[in-house]
């Protein structure tokens, strides 16, 4: 842990940090009294003082008073609240898991039947918030857990509303955009109702693999409160018709065209599932597809080995049947078949984990590991990963990563280093998904692959964007902590990018970087955005102690606007000849 991290908060044992924020730390933690792992989530009280620290203080009293009354298999359980003199923190459950953010993000794709699944256990968590009068306002990927045994929780009810509570008014607009109902962009008095839109758009995102609306905030608002989406059957052949009229329901403009609740929207859910269950019938029969359980049983079967489940019970239901038959009602004058010498056959081998299943447990493997920024690709001969690792956490995450996935091999491809890059990295990382596609990465190298640089010699910086239009920022970052901005400059102003479009900073006389004293081994971080960044907006040069604090702010800012986010780093070598 970081020097200043806190041993204990009230009786709670403070283990490891597992991620950090703007506005402060989560750790894991430990309940000595009655030996439970927790998560322990602060948020520091040195802001206060300021508007946007006391509105963040306010928020995270709201999550403690709203998630506190709330006890449901499928949102995640807060256990209590406190406050020293430097942070106030909320107690809550441990969730081994990712957010379904990050799977979608990756690159995970959900079958229907999965998506119906998932919705059904997300909607009984969002029945019970309305029965108990807390309505969430910010439903969204990231607000929803996917745990390592497969069940949904819904999280982070920092924005929420309680009926009881005068903490909210009209006329505020809270929520992320991609995933607000009109009502919340015109600042009008909001209802359980717009869970419900919130929750249509994120079926949808998870039965076409793509957000319905997207592109800048007032480009976003416009849609919202004037156009319709494709139907998603138009974007994935896989989807039945039956679900675009519950989407288009869900996801209706006025709130009185919606579902009245979450229980009906589940029902509807339900209902489109089995007609189209019943119009695939009238063409071929097929083995009954593996199900999601809802709060009762919130249990759900991975995909894959769901599927081979549902197939191996379905045999043995159907030769135990066989069997019951054959010996209850025997035929009254068959002649005895005649012996045979026994054959052995060959037993089938178990079945082995997708590339999708070795993915996502590698991926876990190593998301721990902090001071790190990884790129990895998996295939049936092993996976690779590369990027860069603070030397302390070297062997940690040559050890997870080696250990995640046998008996296939990790290839390891990274550049340690020492240096005040450690939280850089750990602020910009939850936004890098170690497993992203080619077209969907940030990539970033020196001019002719260089490494090494001497003194005098010139940064040149070659930087491909994403499959998305967008913003970029580009950052030096010396290991005497100085740091200086490559790019947006005075010579390359910022500007809208195209997507994948390759830039080449430092070419030109006009912006270019020579390298000079101190000496070491530095770190270039770039960042690219579908909104605009400002991270350091008055300065192109700073220090660590400055710039760690805005880039923190710039990232969470990016985050509540719903922007992509993809980041790069690289080390480099400078010396003196």
């Amino acid at each position: 842990m970081a020097g200043d991290d806190p041993a204990t908060l009230g009786k709670y044992d403070v283990v490891r940090p597992l991620g950090r924020g703007a506005m402060g730390v989560v750790f894991e933690g430990f309940d000595p009294i009655i030996t439970r792992r927790v998560a322990i989530k602060t948020v520091r009280l040195d802001r206060i003082d300021e508007t946007e620290g006391a509105e963040d203080l306010l928020r995270f009293k709201r999550e403690a008073q709203a998630a506190g009354r709330l006890t449901h298999p499928n949102i995640v359980g807060v256990y209590d609240y406190g406050e020293t003199d430097a942070l106030a923190y909320i107690v809550m459950e441990f969730v081994e898991g990712d957010t379904l953010k990050f799977l979608l993000d990756r690159g995970d794709r959900f079958t229907p039947a999965d998506a119906v699944a998932m919705m059904e256990s997300l909607l009984a968590g969002i029945a019970y918030s309305h029965d108990n009068g807390v309505i969430h306002r910010d439903i969204k990927p990231a607000n929803v857990m996917i745990t390592r045994d497969g069940r949904v929780k819904l999280a982070d009810f920092g924005v929420a509303r309680i009926e009881s509570s005068s903490l909210t008014q009209a006329g505020t607009m809270i929520g992320t955009p991609s995933y607000m109902s009109p009502e919340q962009f015109m600042g009008q008095t909001i209802d359980s109702r717009t869970d419900i839109y919130s929750a249509g758009v994120l079926l949808y995102q998870l039965l076409t693999g793509e957000k319905p609306f997207e592109g800048s905030v007032t480009a976003i608002m416009h849609k919202v409160l004037n156009t319709e989406p494709p139907p998603p059957s138009a974007l994935s052949v896989s989807v039945a018709p039956a679900l675009d009229a519950v989407v288009r329901r869900a996801m209706a403009k006025r709130p009185e065209d919606r579902f009245a609740g979450a229980r009906d929207f589940a029902q509807a859910l339900r209902d489109a599932t089995a007609t189209a269950d019943d119009a695939d019938a009238t063409m071929i029969a097929t083995p009954a597809r593996p199900t999601m359980r809802v709060a009762d049983e919130p249990a759900v079967r991975p995909r894959r080995t769901g599927l081979i489940a549902g197939i191996a019970g379905a045999a043995l239901i159907a030769a135990g049947i066989a069997a019951f038959m054959v010996t209850r009602h025997p035929a009254p004058h068959a002649a005895a078949p005649p012996k045979t010498a026994a054959v052995a056959r060959p037993v089938a081998p178990a079945p082995q984990p997708s590339l999708a299943t070795l993915r996502h447990k590698l991926a876990a493997a190593v998301a721990p590991i902090s001071c790190t920024l990884l790129h990895g690709t998996i295939s049936p001969g092993g996976a690779a990963l590369t990027g860069i690792v603070g030397t302390g956490e070297q062997q940690a995450l040559n050890t997870a990563a080696t250990s995640a996935i046998p008996p296939l091999p990790v290839t390891l491809a990274l550049e340690p280093f020492t240096g005040p890059y450690c939280g850089v990295l750990d602020a910009v990382r939850a936004d890098a998904p170690p497993f992203a596609a080619d077209p969907d990465r940030l990539r970033l190298r020196l001019a002719h692959h260089a490494t090494r640089l001497v003194a005098g010699q010139h940064i040149v910086v070659d930087l491909t964007l994403p499959d998305f239009a967008g913003y970029a920022e580009v950052d030096y970052i010396s290991s005497s902590g100085a740091i200086y901005r490559l790019y947006p400059s005075p010579a390359l102003p910022a500007a809208l990018l195209p997507a994948s479009d390759h830039l080449v900073l430092g070419k030109s006389a006009a912006a270019s970087w020579a390298v000079a004293k101190p000496f070491g081994r530095d770190m270039i971080l770039a960042i690219a955005s579908s909104a605009p960044i400002n991270t350091m907006p008055k300065s192109l040069s700073g220090d660590m102690k400055a710039f760690l604090p805005a880039l923190k702010a710039t990232l969470a800012k990016l985050q509540a606007q719903g922007a992509t986010i993809r980041t790069a780093a690289i080390v480099l070598d400078t010396v003196p000849q």
